[in-house]
């Protein structure tokens, strides 16, 4: 049997591999070069010497390291919306033309008028039908070529740069440096598991296997004599909240040592965490950047940081202030 990489993996997989030999020279020889000399670049750097280096009392085995990260505004943006909503309202716009009773159906008459707020203001509802219609219905497969398709291209309207382009450099980087200390990453995230694992390793390096996230209901069926597994319309997870410990627990079954976050969503997979601070690191991205990314947090309708704010200065977690511990946010546009 041939196993082939489909879509947007099929081309960048040489890139990747170039990219993937280069990380651990650069991760050893200078750690972290997008980030400042700061407190908080300091306290990642002594926090992994510290648990990786033999005879240390916090030394850590490699098996035992691993580290979990969300995705939307953690590993890039999610400003103005969230990346896979920006999808969900594409989508739409796409099947339209089969669908006539969209002009004048909530919540899809609003999206097709480009009236976004007034299709989220009927709240989870109007969310759960706007995925149902355009992420159902089809096999797993057919779902992840579609989303590669459209992220090889889709752009942020703000920033007017592919959403692939903005991921943060230095959190790549970090990914990098964890993994040349032998760390696992996973991916623990609200958003779509199958949606994130389109992408997820080109962008990250982060594998499929290890990507968490909200699930819809899957069935196994045979279509035209091949198998093959069905979306169906029914949420069955939502990994955000007190979702991300049990999504860790289901999908990789050991706890993490190093979390990273950037909302008050993730605050339960940082109490989950950091139970021991000696060999723990636990960290939250604050978006204080408007001019080179975007400045929000307490008042925010995406990846809102409220108690989030609150719990990392209770808890003693890293609070990473994007203006001031990055030297730069994206890396050069591709």
């Amino acid at each position: 049997m041939t196993i082939r990489l489909s879509g947007l993996r099929r081309g960048i997989a040489g890139a990747a591999f170039l990219l993937a030999a280069s990380i651990p020279a650069f991760a050893a020889d200078a750690p972290l070069p997008s980030w400042n000399a700061t407190p908080t670049r300091d306290a990642i750097i002594a926090y992994v010497t510290r648990i990786t280096t033999p005879g240390s009392p916090q030394f850590v085995d490699p098996g035992a390291r691993l580290a979990v990260f969300d995705n939307d505004g953690t590993l890039w943006s999610e400003q103005p919306l969230y990346v896979q909503l920006f999808y969900v309202i594409d989508r739409v716009k796409e099947l339209a033309p089969l669908h006539p009773e969209w002009q004048t159906q909530e919540p899809f008459a609003s999206v097709l008028k480009g009236d976004i707020k007034g299709a989220l203001s009927g709240g989870y509802d109007a969310l759960m039908a706007l995925s149902a219609a355009t992420q159902s219905g089809m096999t797993t497969t057919a779902y992840i070529d579609g989303v590669e398709n459209w992220i090889a291209t889709a752009k942020n309207p703000v920033k007017d740069r592919r959403f692939l382009d903005m991921t943060y450099q230095p959190m790549l980087e970090l990914l990098a440096y964890l993994r040349a200390n032998e760390f696992k990453v996973f991916i623990v995230s609200g958003g779509g598991m199958d949606f994130m694992r389109a992408f997820t390793e080109p962008a990250y390096g982060v594998e499929p296997e290890n990507v968490v996230g909200s699930t819809g209901a899957l069935k196994f069926q045979i279509v035209d004599g091949d198998p093959v597994i069905m979306k169906e319309p029914a949420v069955t997870f939502v990994d955000d909240g007190p979702g991300k410990p049990v999504g860790i627990e289901t999908h990789i079954g050991r706890k993490p040592i190093f979390a990273f976050g950037n909302s008050d969503g993730d605050i339960q997979m940082l109490q989950y965490t950091c139970v021991d601070p000696s060999v723990t690191f636990c960290a939250l991205v604050h978006h204080t950047d408007g001019v080179r990314e975007f400045a929000y947090d307490r008042n925010s309708s995406m990846g809102r940081l409220d108690k989030g704010l609150d719990a990392a200065a209770a808890n003693g977690w890293t609070l990473v202030d994007m203006a001031k511990d990055w030297s730069v946010v994206y890396p050069p546009a591709k």
